[in-house]
């Protein structure tokens, strides 16, 4: 035994064991993420219960089943509730998702075990996903076209439904797109025209010619806002043409205007194969959608966006700063008291809290290189601000600050594992030092400096904290690239995965909603996070393999 315990065996067995957990844990952890996410999507069975509550009054109800407990009856008596068991049992209650949010108010509510008298699965009844106050459950009775009332039945008035559902959200998605690309780029076209007439104000250039030239095209935008206003508001109106009428559970007939529907689905009836088609479908449109409903119900596209683009722009900027400062320091710093405290320095930046860096971010990105930007090159655009704002390209600086320590002790590390007769060699033969440098130190130094750029997107990719103070919003207007010379607006807010788990989980008006989006959110980013890792990490193999010849 003691001779085992010298050996080093029993460490290296604790050592195995005790990363075995912490991997099973991880996977436990993204499996446990996964699946709260993912099944959020499955579509649910619709439910109609008959309810009785204790002082006789009977009522019906229609919805999906979200959460299910055991309550003991001393809670619910405490509470307010009559029962005829005795204390010290326990109650079923289930939290259904009954929709229909502008009749029933809060579209969540508890229903005890106790109360059901019977609860059935109508195939007839359809969820109806709509663009605001969220789905809507009953039991669609006629489609009206453009004011003709079709009274169908069974599958006759699901075809029909589905057909004009169709019609509308294309001609809703035409309205959308020319608003936003078409109508947009006049409006930006003006505002530019008014900047560009306040320049020449400023700059003492402004004569009757300019003028005249100004309101020409001026003039001309705006006739050419008003042919699309027209066609925008034609789109508008033919898209709220038909509408559906639904008994809900009230009993009572609701008409549902059809450029507010996005889908109909007819749960109860759907088979397997079915249930599937529409879980990659809802999957598909949380991740190509915009967000809507205060966030807690669409899609994330935004903030997929945001996030990668974000990330992409910081390791534009931390990795060639990252590189010339660690080159300095191990080729040509000389050895003393000085390069040892930059090096203690860096170190200890990797230790400070990011909402500091984020406190740093804003006042002098922001405000002092921003505002100076402005007064240099914006200032037809005073006193709104330009660059003088949060905004994506501040982001990606602080980002950039923060994971800089990484990429420079990677890289150090990368520069010292190259043996010295390399570059000897390379000197040798004639080289100066800079081309020595660039030809082959740096290039069999570029798996480290991966390594660094993937452990700095690893870093950067979840914070929120500094973010929150340089340019992250809830909800962003437009995203930072578009049609719109220069194409790339760096100034832009942006939204982020990791603000947006926080908004929706923390700030959310309605949590039961927002409760599986925060798992999906999570698991999107974590899944982010993965793609972004595994490129750089192809990279960084493929450049390994490549100046694995060098090194020998």
């Amino acid at each position: 035994m003691g001779k085992w315990v010298k050996s080093g065996s029993p460490w290296i067995w604790m050592t195995g064991g005790a990363v075995s957990i912490s991997l099973i844990a991880v996977l436990g952890l993204l499996l446990l993420i996964a699946w709260r996410g993912l099944s959020y999507f499955w579509p649910a069975t619709v439910y109609q219960w008959e309810l009785e509550d204790n002082t006789g009054v009977r009522s019906t109800l229609i919805g999906e089943i979200y959460d299910r407990e055991e309550v003991p009856t001393e809670r619910l008596i405490a509470a307010g509730h009559v029962f005829k068991r005795p204390p010290g049992e326990f109650v079923s209650r289930y939290l259904v998702k009954t929709g229909n949010r502008e009749f029933v108010g809060l579209d969540f509510r508890w229903i005890l075990g106790t109360d059901i008298l019977s609860r059935t699965t109508p195939s007839d009844v359809a969820m109806i996903e709509r663009t605001k106050n969220g789905n809507f459950y009953g039991y669609p009775v006629a489609v009206i076209e453009n004011g003709k009332r079709l009274d169908l039945v069974n599958d006759a008035i699901e075809s029909s439904l589905m057909d004009h559902i169709e019609r509308a959200v294309a001609l809703a998605d035409k309205a959308v797109d020319l608003q936003k690309q078409d109508i947009g780029s006049i409006n930006y076209a003006i505002e530019k025209l008014r900047l560009q007439e306040r320049r020449y104000e400023l700059d003492g250039e402004l004569t009757d010619s300019n003028k005249a030239e100004l309101a020409a095209k001026k003039a001309q935008l705006q006739k050419d806002y008003l042919v699309l206003e027209k066609a925008l508001f034609a789109l508008r109106d033919d898209a709220a043409r038909d509408s559906v009428i639904v008994r809900d559970m009230r009993g009572k007939d609701v008409e549902l205007k059809l450029d507010t529907v996005l889908d109909v689905t007819y749960v109860n009836h759907l088979i397997f194969i079915d249930k599937v088609g529409k879980w990659f479908v809802g999957i598909g449109r949380f991740v190509s959608d915009d967000p809507r409903e205060a966030n807690t119900e669409g899609g994330v596209f935004p903030a997929i966006f945001g996030t990668v683009f974000m990330v992409m722009l910081m390791a534009v900027i931390v990795t060639p700063f990252g590189v010339v400062a660690a080159v300095y320091l191990h080729e040509y710093a000389k050895k003393g008291p000085i390069t040892k405290m930059i090096r203690i320095a860096v170190i200890n930046l990797a230790g400070v809290p990011s909402i500091v860096y984020g406190v740093f971010g804003l006042g002098f990105f922001v405000y002092v290189m921003g505002g100076s930007i402005d007064q240099l090159f914006f200032a037809e655009a005073l006193p709104s601000p330009t660059f003088g704002s949060p905004g994506v390209i501040w982001s990606a600086l602080t980002l950039a600050i923060l994971t800089l320590p990484v990429v420079i002790v990677s890289t150090e590390e990368g520069l010292s594992r190259i043996p010295s007769a390399v570059r000897q060699g390379s000197l040798a033969l004639g080289a100066t030092k800079a081309e020595t440098l660039w030809r082959i130190v740096l290039p069999m130094a570029s798996p480290a400096i991966m390594t660094g750029l993937i452990l700095a997107v690893a870093r950067a990719a979840g914070e929120v904290a500094p973010l929150m103070l340089v340019g992250v919003v809830k909800l962003a207007p437009t995203l930072p690239l578009d049609l719109n010379f220069p194409f790339v607006h760096l100034e832009r807010k942006f939204m982020h995965l990791g603000f947006h788990i926080y908004d929706v989980g923390f700030q959310s008006p309605n949590v039961e909603a927002a409760r599986p989006l925060v798992y999906a959110t999570s698991f999107l980013l974590v899944s982010v996070i993965v793609a972004l890792n595994l490129t750089a990490i192809s990279v960084r193999n493929h450049l390994r393999e490549k100046y694995r010849s060098l090194e020998h």
